[in-house]
C-alpha cells in the first residue's frame, strides 16, 4: 500500500513504517503511527510510507463490509411518517360520495319532492366536497419548503424528513470534520528561556523534511520560507519524532518519548491536542500544542439550536476523550461520549432514541463512512456533503453541501414555517368545504359557491403554500 492508497482489506503489517489517517473509520482526528507487527483496518488511508500488508480476513468479515451491514439492518428499523392526505383520503372519498348519493335519493323518497332539486343538491355536494385544496396545496406546502432549503444549499431527500426535522427535539453530532475541520493548527506556544517566534522557527526548520501532518501544521503556522542551507543531518526517529542540525545546533521535535530517550529534562504540557516537545543541543526549548480547529460557525450553531428549542445536543466521536470533552466544553454541548467505533455510536444512538418523547425526533449529523450506520439509524440522517464521504451522503436523509453547522438551525426553521403552512392549508380548506357542505345540502348554496369552496380554495392554499420557498429570513450566522 503505497502512501496516499486506502488499505483495501483488514491485514497485519509485515514491513514498513507510516502514518495512518484513520479518521473515516474510527473519527479520531490524529494520525495512528503504525509500523510492522501491528493490524491495520480496511479503509484507512496511508499518508508517509509503504506498507506491505498480510491480509487477515476476506472482504465480507473486514471492517468495511460489516459497517455496510449495520447500514442495511439500521435501513430496515428506520420507520416512515404516514402522509396524512393518504390516511385522509382513504375515509374521506367514500363517505362524500355516499352522502351525495343519500342526499340525491333519500330526502324526495321521504318528503315527495322532485328527484331533480336533490340530485342538483348532490352534485353541488360533491363538487364542494372534492378534495383539490388539500391534495395539491399540502404537497405543494412541502415542495416549497425542499426548494427553499436547496436556496441556502441543503438537500433534503424527501418530505417525511422535512415533517421530522420539524418535530426534532434531539441532536447528536459526530465530531471530526462535522463540528471541528478535520484538520490541524498549532493552537498553543509554549517557550523556555526563548521567544515564542524563535521557537516555531527552531520546530519548522527541523521538520521542514517531513510530510506528516503535524510538521505541515507548524510550517504552516511559521508562514515563512526555509533556507535549506541551514539545515544539514536531518534524521527521523520513528515513533518519537525528529532530529536536525541547524545552523550548527542539534535540535531536537517530537514527543515525549523522544525527550525521555535524549534523558532531557522537560516540563510536560496538559495541553489538549497533540503536543511537540522541542529541545536544542541537549536543553528543552518549549512545546508546541497541535489541536483539530472548531468550525467558525459550530458555536453559533449550537446556540441557535438551544434558542430554537432543542432539549439535547450530543457528541459522538472516537477521538480521545480528553480532546471530545474539550470540544464538548468549548462548545456548549450538552453532552460528549469518547473513544467509540461505529457499532458503539449505534448502540449510543439506541440508548437516545429510548429516551427522547412520543412525539420527539433524533437527528444526527455526520460526514464519515463511520457515521452511515448512525445517520441511517437516526429518525432523520444529516450528512455534511461537500467533504463527507459517498457512504454517509448515501445513508442520509439531508445533506448540507455548505458544511456549515449552522444550517441545521435553518433547516429546522424551515420545516417548522412548511408544517405551519400545511396546517393552515388543511384548517382553511376543510373550515370553508365544511361550512359549504351544509350550506349546499340545505339548498342554500348553488353551484358558483360550490366553485369556490373547490377552485377558489384551491388556489388561495397554493399561493399560501409557495410561501414555504420565501427562506430570505434564514439567513445563517456565517452569511450575515
Amino acid at each position: 500500500v503505497k502512501p496516499g492508497e486506502r488499505v483495501p482489506l483488514d491485514g497485519k503489517i509485515i514491513k514498513g513504517s507510516s502514518t495512518l489517517d484513520t479518521s473515516a473509520l474510527t473519527g479520531e482526528s490524529m494520525p495512528r503511527e503504525v509500523e510492522a507487527g501491528m493490524e491495520v483496518i480496511s479503509g484507512c488511508i496511508n499518508q508517509t510510507g509503504i506498507l506491505t500488508i498480510q491480509t487477515t480476513k476476506e472482504f465480507g468479515e473486514s471492517t468495511v463490509a460489516k459497517i455496510l451491514d449495520l447500514v442495511e439492518n439500521a435501513s430496515d428499523k428506520k420507520g416512515r411518517m404516514e402522509n396524512f392526505i393518504t390516511r385522509f383520503a382513504r375515509y374521506y372519498t367514500p363517505v362524500v360520495v355516499f352522502a351525495a348519493l343519500a342526499l340525491a335519493v333519500l330526502p324526495p323518497l321521504v318528503t315527495g319532492q322532485a328527484f331533480s332539486i336533490w340530485i342538483y343538491r348532490a352534485l353541488t355536494f360533491l363538487v364542494i366536497s372534492c378534495p383539490c385544496a388539500l391534495v395539491i396545496s399540502i404537497p405543494l406546502s412541502f415542495f416549497g419548503g425542499i426548494g427553499g432549503a436547496s436556496k441556502i444549499g441543503v438537500l433534503v431527500k424527501g418530505s417525511n424528513y422535512l415533517e421530522a426535522l420539524a418535530y426534532t427535539e434531539t441532536i447528536v453530532f459526530d465530531k471530526t470534520g462535522t463540528l471541528t475541520k478535520g484538520s490541524f493548527a498549532v493552537t498553543e506556544i509554549q517557550a523556555n528561556g526563548m521567544t515564542d517566534e524563535e521557537l516555531l522557527e527552531l520546530a519548522a526548520y527541523a521538520e521542514d523534511y517531513s510530510n506528516h501532518p503535524i510538521s505541515l501544521s507548524i510550517q504552516k503556522a511559521y508562514g515563512k520560507k526555509i533556507d535549506n542551507s541551514r539545515i544539514t543531518d536531518v534524521q527521523e526517529i520513528a515513533g518519537h519524532g525528529v532530529q536536525a542540525v541547524i545552523d550548527g545546533m542539534t535540535v531536537l521535535a517530537g514527543n515525549a518519548k523522544l525527550m525521555e530517550r535524549e534523558h532531557i529534562p522537560y516540563t510536560a504540557s496538559n495541553a489538549i491536542g497533540t503536543v511537540v516537545y522541542v529541545a536544542f543541543d541537549g536543553r528543552y526549548a518549549g512545546c508546541i500544542v497541535i489541536a483539530d480547529e472548531i468550525k467558525a460557525d459550530a458555536p453559533a450553531a449550537i446556540k441557535t439550536l438551544k434558542a430554537a428549542g432543542i432539549r439535547q445536543t450530543v457528541m459522538l466521536t472516537g477521538d480521545a476523550d480528553a480532546v471530545g470533552q474539550d470540544v464538548a466544553r468549548r462548545l456548549g454541548l450538552d453532552r460528549a461520549y469518547t473513544e467509540l467505533l461505529p457499532a458503539d455510536k449505534v448502540d449510543r444512538v439506541e440508548e437516545l432514541l429510548a429516551q427522547k418523547s412520543d412525539k420527539g425526533m433524533l437527528a444526527f449529523v455526520g460526514d464519515g463512512i463511520n457515521d452511515a450506520p448512525v445517520l441511517a439509524r437516526a429518525d432523520v440522517g444529516i450528512a455534511m456533503g461537500a467533504l463527507g464521504s459517498d457512504a454517509a451522503i448515501e445513508a442520509a436523509d439531508v445533506v448540507l453541501m455548505t458544511d456549515e453547522p449552522s444550517k441545521i438551525a435553518a433547516i429546522m426553521q424551515i420545516a417548522r414555517k412548511t408544517i405551519r403552512i400545511s396546517n393552515e392549508n388543511i384548517v382553511f380548506a376543510l373550515g370553508v368545504k365544511f361550512l359549504v357542505l351544509i350550506l349546499g345540502a340545505v339548498g342554500r348554496a348553488n353551484m358558483w359557491a360550490a366553485v369556490f369552496a373547490d377552485v377558489g380554495v384551491s388556489v388561495i392554499a397554493i399561493l399560501n403554500a409557495i410561501r414555504a420557498m420565501r427562506v430570505k429570513q434564514f439567513e445563517t450566522p456565517a452569511q450575515e
